[in-house]
């Protein structure tokens, strides 16, 4: 019994809104016809807390133009600690990476709706992403980034 294998584990343990701001630059965005147009950039990163722990951030950015002119920039960091034990090294990067900013991201999609709502603008509901094809994008890049630079060597 003693050399059974210890059970992998992975848990959300808190949820917390790092960072949040809503930015209007101009009143005259409410004066006009609203027919925005949406820049939506997404990324995360992973920071190591100790053994056990990794906080992970999500970082949600949207501007909106209006007539060639920025109606709002809307900005969360939705961050997440979660425990992993057990889990096997070549686990940790699809992890992080994927399966992370996928529970985090309902969580940040409703701050931005939330603080966009606030903001005096229509509700904007943000379209759900495929995190894992875009770690698998992200892993196939670096594969042929790195090939590309050995080649250079």
């Amino acid at each position: 019994m003693a050399e059974e294998q210890a059970q992998p584990q992975l848990a959300l343990e808190r949820i917390y809104v790092k960072d949040m701001s809503l930015e209007v630059p101009g009143a005259e965005v409410f004066t006009k016809e609203w027919n925005p147009e949406l820049d939506i950039n997404l990324s995360s990163s992973a920071e190591k807390l100790d053994d056990d722990h990794y906080q992970v951030v999500l970082t949600v950015n949207v501007t909106a133009k209006n007539a060639d002119e920025t109606a709002f920039i809307a900005e969360v960091h939705q961050a997440g600690i979660f425990l992993m034990q057990n889990i096997p090294e070549e686990q940790v990067g699809q992890i992080l990476g994927a399966y992370c900013p996928n529970v985090l991201f309902p969580y940040a999609r409703e701050v931005i709706s939330d603080i966009v709502t606030r903001g005096s603008f229509p509700q904007l509901l943000l379209a759900p992403v495929n995190f894992d094809q875009a770690y698998a994008q992200s892993q196939q890049q670096a594969v042929q980034d790195q090939a590309a630079g050995e080649g250079n060597a």
